[in-house]
């Protein structure tokens, strides 16, 4: 029997935005919108606030990065990119000190994908310049659905990778550092390959973080040499270390949720809350490596999964 499927059939921005600072705007600084643009490049995106003054214009969209509470600066337009709004883009990033910058256009000319690229190849690592070309499509009558598709990024794993290399000529890492670096590297291959969730900075130390949406709350997954352990879980910093309670009243249904046990910490004199679960391991061990990345992945799909609605409702 033959099965019929639907057209897929595109939608003219403009029918469904008459204008970008009522209509896209608006739209995009929406958090399950921001959360599909955020999605599409690896970052979670947090609105602080909406047509930004700077000077005498005002920034489209500015978010902070919930992983390392850094400023995002969003500038959209439904049109074709063109050079009043590369300028506006480079004026806002001073002014607001913003090292993420997004461009979302509904085309990029060869010229402005040109020009983020070079940006991102002369300025410092910590800058990032991303180029969006954002389309409508639906099938048959349905209600169109938004599609963001990457038209330039920073090459952060060759930076990173140089940067972790020039360190070790030039400073020298210890042997548990190198092995950590090693291990991170290992770990980002496998999780590119086999998850939606990325390892986008591998580096020379004992944890790797991951955002949940909000700031100060992150995901971490850590490797020690001196317990044999594997760590992966949920920390709550500063106010949403008070959040700690109303997940723990919910910990039964988290942990069903979860299948297994978890270890809550709440850490009155501290000022961190961890929920987490360990694994004896040697990580020295690199043939029992894939059995660790892939317990690795699972944890982490598995807190992002339970956690992260969580988190965001906050």
């Amino acid at each position: 029997m033959v099965k019929t499927l639907g057209r897929l059939e595109r939608v003219e921005l403009r029918h469904i935005w008459e204008t970008e600072d009522r209509d896209f705007t608006p739209w995009l600084a929406r958090e399950e919108h921001l959360q599909i643009l955020g999605d599409t490049i690896g970052l979670e995106l947090e609105l602080e606030a909406q047509e930004k003054d700077v000077g005498p214009f005002r920034a489209d969209i500015l978010c902070k990065n919930t992983l390392d509470d850094t400023w995002v600066l969003i500038e959209n337009q439904i049109e074709r990119t063109d050079h009043k709004h590369l300028g506006q883009l480079m004026t806002y990033a001073a002014g607001l000190d913003a090292v993420t910058i997004i461009w979302v256009a509904s085309k990029f000319t060869e010229e402005h994908r040109s020009a983020l690229d070079w940006l991102n190849k002369i300025t410092d690592t910590d800058f990032r310049f991303f180029g969006l070309e954002v389309e409508l499509w639906r099938i048959n009558d349905s209600i169109p659905a938004p599609k963001f598709n990457v038209i330039s990024q920073p090459n952060d794993w060759s930076s990173t990778v140089s940067r972790a290399a020039r360190k070790i000529e030039e400073e020298g890492l210890s042997a548990s550092q190198e092995l950590q670096l090693k291990y991170w590297t290992h770990l980002s291959e496998y999780l590119e390959a086999n998850s939606d969730t990325k390892l986008r900075s591998p580096g020379a130390k004992g944890w790797s973080d991951f955002s949940l949406g909000k700031t100060n709350a992150i995901l971490r997954i850590s490797i020690s040499t001196q317990t044999g352990k594997l760590a992966a879980g949920v920390y709550l910093y500063k106010n949403m270390k008070e959040k700690y309670d109303y997940l723990y009243e919910q910990k039964d249904a988290i942990e069903a949720s979860f299948e297994e046990a978890l270890e809550w910490e709440n850490n009155p004199d501290k000022q961190t809350a961890v929920i987490k679960i360990e694994k004896s391991a040697d990580i020295s061990n690199e043939s029992d490596w894939l059995d660790q990345h892939e317990w690795f992945k699972q944890k982490l799909e598995s807190f992002r999964r339970v956690f992260r609605p969580l988190v965001r409702e906050f």
